[in-house]
């Protein structure tokens, strides 16, 4: 055996002393626990993270090839029997750092609960004269938590200080096994230096941009988001309809306000891949290569060493500027692995923006506002709510309905209200009085404009309507991979500029950040939300003297669930309108109903029951993170079609599923319903050529126009065509 206790052995039998990296970890945890006032908690935790390695057992595995040994709950153990029920706290972080933040008990994984763990005693015996008293001697933190703000005030600290942890362990052990990769960290600007790209570029911008009204609107927005930015940290919400420069006036804001506030970093929120790339190319066009997109679609090619940096700074978020999805920011909140808890400490003292915030997923709106009240509360964050229709996220109390909400937002412009006025550039028609329609009657009166967009519910609806409408009518829905929509979203952009004839038929995914600008648009019937954001889709540059919504019913069925519930409440009020049915107020109405409408579905899978405030911290995160799943996986599965990618499919089938190319690949994914993935795998139509990974089986599947279209007479669940 060696004569130091050893942590890690590397392939040229160098050695990662054992004290050496607790001493490390320790001081980086407690560097990052800092960011909150608890360093004293990770440097003990970073301390005693390995202590089960300084076993004969352990070192023999390494050493010697013995048998396999469990370490990480003899450190858990230690804490416990040394600090008692402050040990608890301990034995979290340090018995779940390597398979992820356990439940306290647990009826599904009974050996694997942390209660169960801490029962074997026994274990601690094998560190018996073995751990220097130094690393073994040590008191417990002075500091405390600071006051609950929220019911998850606990479960959300002790996954803080396991972030801090992991990533500490990680990047520790990451510097033993290649010191090159290690040297690629950090090393990016601050935000001061950012905020100077960016006021050089709107310089620009402005100076060129021609002096119409929405500009002169537009260049309004920016000057109010600059001011506000000086108010003190909190949540923030900036109202501004859609066309007004919400992407970039929001940026400014937040580069202002962490300026003058010290903020660390900005993270950019986003509901959808589908529109996180153009933000994030809209941004790396004002400061390069500095922002870390951190989604399922980012592809970078092996030996690309900016990309190796980027990529290495989205495993932690340890960069100035962050763009990501909802999925990954909320579902980062809620998680026990160690990879999706590695970035959480970096949230502290972030400006948070929240784009297109009216999509915040109501299944599990009230464990999302507990999460975010307490960030803001007690980490140093400041949230920004950015959409052109604001959810009712205040405390709304009445006899049959306690939603606490958030109690106060602080509104970034002065007067939405005057601003929806500057900015309304369409009119709203209910078509036939809101009576259905035909499918055939709905193309002709679509077909009698030159240029128009029809936005339907569900996937089957826009490939009926398009069958019926005349000649080089575009398609969009989901059911095109992500590459195929694109190219599809320039040809129309660029029909549009040219004054070319434009019909198209979209699913509502073009309603999520597709800049497009339409004289005329044709809506479903939908919830308020959805209808505004379809507006946004027409006159978006104001240069007609209006531009024309017709809302309308179609003849199929809204898919039931809270799509269907937003629809019947968005109909109501549209026909019983009177006056602007789109004004602020009439938003609040109708977010207030459909937030009383789901009531105790606001928290579908009870998350604030499985990690609510408890003295003896017998919280279930392992539970928890199961079941805050945004996407239904199980509802869905992918598949790899060929649309011009002939040449990454034949290096799938000759090299195997490597890392950046799954991820190139990820442009060229469809998801099917779960029942027709299975079954075209039964029929050969789809193959598994790796485990897990699936790929379009002959060039027939895929039409040029509606994208996968395996059997034309397939009917689908109206659940499983939205989008």
């Amino acid at each position: 055996m060696a004569e130091e206790p050893v942590a890690h052995l590397a392939e040229d039998k160098r050695v990662h002393e054992l004290e050496v990296h607790l001493h490390n970890t320790a001081e980086l945890a407690a560097a990052f626990a800092g960011g909150f006032g608890c360093s004293g908690w990770g440097r003990l935790a970073g301390l005693w993270h390995d202590l089960g390695k300084y076993s004969g057992e352990f070192q023999r595995y390494l050493l010697e090839g013995g048998p396999k040994t469990e370490h990480a709950v003899i450190g858990a153990l230690h804490a416990t029997a040394r600090l008692c029920n402050y040990g608890r706290i301990l034995a979290y972080l340090i018995a779940g750092h390597h398979t992820g933040l356990p439940d306290w008990d647990s009826d599904e994984e009974m050996a694997r609960s942390l209660k169960q763990r801490l029962a074997k005693f026994d274990l601690l015996d094998r560190l018996d004269g073995r751990v220097p008293e130094t690393i073994l001697d040590q008191k417990i933190p002075s500091e405390r938590p600071k006051p609950p703000a929220t019911e998850l005030a606990a479960s959300i600290w002790l996954r803080m200080l396991f972030s801090c942890l992991v990533d500490a362990d990680f990047l520790d052990t990451e510097t033993f096994f290649d010191q090159a990769k290690g040297g690629q960290r950090g090393d990016f600007p601050a935000i001061e230096e950012l905020l100077q790209k960016f006021n050089a570029y709107m310089a620009g911008k402005k100076a060129h941009a021609p002096d119409t009204p929405v500009n002169k609107v537009r260049s309004d927005i920016l000057r109010q988001c600059i001011d506000k930015s000086a108010a003190l940290p909190g949540f923030f919400s900036l109202t501004v309809p859609t066309g007004g420069g919400k992407t970039l006036s929001s940026m400014a804001f937040a580069l202002n306000h962490g300026r003058t506030h010290g903020k660390r970093r900005i993270i950019y929120v986003i509901p959808y891949t589908s529109i996180i790339e153009q933000t994030a190319d809209q941004f790396r066009e004002i400061f390069g290569d500095l922002i870390v997109e951190h989604h399922s679609n980012v592809a970078r090619q092996e030996g690309d060493e900016e990309g190796e940096r980027l990529r290495l700074a989205a495993e932690n978020w340890d960069a100035p500027v962050i763009v990501t999805t909802s999925v990954q920011f909320f579902e980062s909140l809620f998680a026990s692995r160690t990879s999706r808890c590695r970035k959480l400490h970096n949230i502290a003292n972030s400006v948070v923006i929240l784009d297109e915030a009216q999509l915040l997923p109501p299944d599990f709106l009230n464990p999302i506002l507990e999460a975010l009240k307490e960030l803001q509360k007690n980490y140093g964050a400041t949230v920004v709510f950015c959409t052109a229709t604001q959810p009712a996220l205040g405390p709304h109390r009445s006899a049959d309905f306690d939603f606490r909400g958030l109690a106060e937002i602080t509104e970034i412009m002065a007067d939405p209200a005057a601003l929806h006025q500057a900015l309304k550039r369409t009119r709203i028609h209910k078509l036939r009085g809101l009576a259905p329609l035909t499918w055939n009657e709905l193309a002709e009166e679509i077909a009698r404009h030159d240029s128009a967009l029809c936005i339907v519910n569900r996937r089957d609806d826009a490939r009926i309507l398009w069958e019926r409408m005349p000649e080089e009518t575009v398609h969009l829905s989901a059911l095109m991979c992500g590459a195929h929509r694109a190219r599809k979203i320039a040809a129309i952009k660029a029909r549009l500029s040219g004054g070319e004839p434009t019909r198209v038929i979209s699913t509502q995914m073009v309603e999520a950040g597709v800049d497009v600008d339409f004289p005329v648009v044709y809506r479903a019937a939908a919830g308020l939300d959805s209808i505004a954001q379809a507006a946004g889709r027409c006159n978006r540059e104001g240069l007609l003297e209006h531009g024309d919504i017709f809302v309308f019913t179609p003849p199929s069925k809204i898919p039931a669930g809270h799509l269907r519930q937003a629809a019947g409440i968005g109909m109501r009020l549209l026909a019983g309108a009177e006056g602007d049915p789109l004004s602020t107020e009439r938003f609040e109405a109708f977010f207030r109903e459909f937030y009383w409408m789901r009531g105790d579905r606001l928290d579908r899978e009870n998350i604030i029951g499985l990690l609510r405030n408890d003295p003896e911290l017998r919280f279930s995160f392992r539970t928890a993170a199961r079941k805050f799943q945004l996407i239904d996986e199980s509802a869905q599965a992918p598949v790899i079609v060929q649309y011009e990618n002939d040449e990454l499919l034949s290096l799938l089938e000759r090299q195997g599923p490597e890392r950046w190319l799954l991820r190139k690949l990820q442009r060229s994914v469809v998801n099917l319903p779960r029942y027709l993935h299975n079954r075209l795998l039964s029929e050969g139509a789809i193959r598994e050529v790796y485990p897990g990974i699936f790929v379009q089986g002959h060039g027939a599947l895929y039409h040029p126009d509606l994208g996968f279209c395996p059997d034309k007479s397939i009917v689908y669940e109206p659940d499983e065509l939205m989008s």
